[in-house]
């Protein structure tokens, strides 16, 4: 990961070095829908994106490490994209920019690797001009980017987080209690699944016993969470709207859905848009995973599991390698 404080400054001038701060970013993965919450409901992870800013002669775009080989090393690099927005909501033109990221979360494997990447620039340029827009407004701005809220909420504000984005553009949040024990195990294939084409599969339209399914569980699901009643969740995750359609593109995902609770679970998802399946648990974190390969080998599906604890802080800013409040 990024060595906070950051960079040397990119061979600038000891004055200018001296005149701009250097801002790191860090920002969490996230888990999104969690089975009903589509496009809605999601929770951070302790898996990070880290994005560096400091004043450059010329811009320079530097993605490293393996997880983001093959990403532009342009100013098409989504992180880049994401700060440009916040200068040209400011009014102010994007000056010579030296732009690291490094990142531990796997790409297109459902795990809000594009939304870290947009909340880093976000909150990362706005540190670097002091700070003038709300995390409100970067909620705002990173939902537009992103195309939904549930994972750019998880990712700035850390912990549960339900937000949905209103006709006005708004998108008003809440976060819920996450309890430091909660472990989130995750089947993570090699095949990467694209958020677009794991969209293109769902129905235009549902029925409307469906739909009135789809609410109650929301409610449910949002429920257990706010009230503790971890109890309830295996019934609370369960969907219609986006799994039925979704699971059968990942060999064995139906079947990690549909038995985890056997083996230790509390409830069990895809990870936003797949393929990732995650499953919540406290005390069974080894078993549920040893279930997890299990599946897995015996549908010839190659990927690794892992487990993540929940972060409960979000975005965090160092600038000139001291840390900042939120």
């Amino acid at each position: 990961m990024a060595r906070f404080p950051g960079m040397s400054g990119a061979g600038l001038a000891g004055e200018e070095q001296t005149r701009r701060p250097i801002v790191t970013a860090r920002v969490p993965a996230s888990t999104a829908n969690l089975g009903p919450g589509f496009d809605a409901v999601g929770l951070a992870l302790d898996c990070y994106v880290t994005v560096t800013l400091a004043a450059a002669a010329r811009t320079e775009v530097v993605p490293r490490g393996p997880m983001l080989a093959g990403t532009p090393a342009t100013e098409d690099n989504l992180v880049y994209r994401a700060v440009r927005c916040v200068f040209e909501r400011l009014g102010h033109s994007v000056p010579p920019l030296r732009v690291e990221v490094e990142s531990d979360i796997p790409l297109a494997r459902g795990l809000g690797s594009s939304a870290a990447a947009i909340v880093g620039g976000l909150v990362a340029a706005n540190a670097y001009m002091g700070e003038p827009l709300a995390r409100d407004e970067l909620l705002a701005m990173a939902t537009e980017l992103e195309g939904h809220p549930d994972n750019v909420g998880a990712a700035l504000f850390g912990g549960f987080v339900v937000a949905v984005r209103q006709d006005d553009g708004r998108v008003p949040y809440l976060r819920l209690p996450v309890p430091e024990e909660l472990v989130v195990v995750a089947a993570i294939p090699d095949m990467p699944l694209e958020t677009a084409k794991a969209r293109r599969v769902l129905p235009e339209a549902v029925s409307r016993r469906d739909a009135a399914y789809a609410l109650g569980q929301t409610g449910l699901l949002v429920a257990a969470i706010a009230t503790g009643r971890w109890d309830r969740l295996a019934d609370a995750m369960r969907d219609r709207l986006h799994q039925p359609y979704r699971l059968p593109l990942i060999p064995g995902a139906e079947r990690m859905v549909r038995e985890a609770a056997d083996h230790g679970a509390l409830g069990a998802a895809l990870s936003g848009a797949g393929p990732t399946v995650v499953a919540f648990t406290f005390a069974e974190a080894e078993r549920v995973a040893a279930f997890f390969r299990r599946v897995m080998a015996e549908s010839g599906l190659s990927g690794t599991v892992r487990t993540f604890r929940p972060d409960g802080e979000g975005a965090r800013i160092w600038r000139n390698g001291k840390a900042e409040g939120r």
